[in-house]
């Protein structure tokens, strides 16, 4: 009755994958199921200085295609020595799949991971699971997929978007510019392309639901000026989140 792998184990938590019955478009709905003791956490796609980004390989012989994770919202965290982003909490990343073949599939996927209290566990995880072409529906799984979905940061909108966004390749430095909801603060979270980060903004400045932000970044020795499109941001502001790539001005 349910498609899910079973856990696997570490020190500050476990790990698994939960997806149901695959769609009439062949989508497969499907979540990397993070399960966190109390005062451990896991870490958001670009982790900071000190972090594991979470990874996902699945088998190419599974005939699934894997286009990647989905996260919601981080929150960033500093442990005296250095900052870094994720989640303090039970997390949950949607996965998208989708099948490329019919008939019954097996999903064979590799994760890699960090947990982390005092000290960074690193968590490798073989999981599998079947899904027959006659899956019945479980609707604890189907909710747990769904919740998690509507926890991802939604996209742009009239009360709650990047007005400006320019890179300084000389100072290395990303201006950006954001309208929020209700004249609220916001957090900033940003990922790029491999060699790329991100740090603390300088300065940020919320006016009359306008936030203006500077943002160092850290250029790999042979990176240059970084390209529209090429950055992701994430903010919130109260409850709410976005997410977006970036034109450069």
């Amino acid at each position: 009755m349910a498609a899910q792998s079973q856990w696997v184990q570490s020190q500050g938590g476990e790990v698994r994958i939960v997806a149901a019955k695959p769609l009439a478009d062949g989508t497969i709905p499907a979540i990397l199921d993070i399960r966190l003791k109390p005062g451990w956490k896991t870490y958001w796609i670009d982790p900071g200085a000190s972090g594991i980004p979470p990874q996902i390989t699945i088998d190419p012989t599974d005939g699934i295609a894997f286009s990647g994770l989905r996260f919601p919202a981080p929150k960033a965290f500093h442990d005296g020595i250095a900052g870094y982003t994720g989640y303090d909490h039970s997390v949950a990343f949607p996965l998208s799949l989708k099948r490329e073949k019919s008939g019954d599939l097996s999903l064979n996927a590799s994760v890699f991971l960090g947990i982390c209290k005092d000290i960074c566990i690193p968590v490798q995880a073989d999981l599998h699971l079947s899904l027959p072409e006659g899956l019945a529906e479980n609707p604890l799984d189907r909710a747990r997929i769904e919740d998690a979905v509507a926890a991802l940061p939604m996209p742009p909108s009239g009360t709650f978007k990047v007005t400006a966004a320019a890179f300084d390749a000389a100072e290395k430095r990303l201006h950006l510019e954001l309208v929020t909801p209700a004249a609220m603060p916001a957090e900033i979270f940003l990922s790029g392309p491999a060699g790329y980060s991100f740090g603390t903004p300088d300065t940020v400045v919320a006016q009359d639901g306008k936030v203006t932000a500077v943002v160092p970044v850290r250029v790999p020795a042979k990176g240059g000026a970084l390209k529209s499109g090429a950055v992701t941001l994430v903010a919130r502001s109260g409850e709410q989140s976005i997410e977006t790539p970036l034109a450069f001005d």
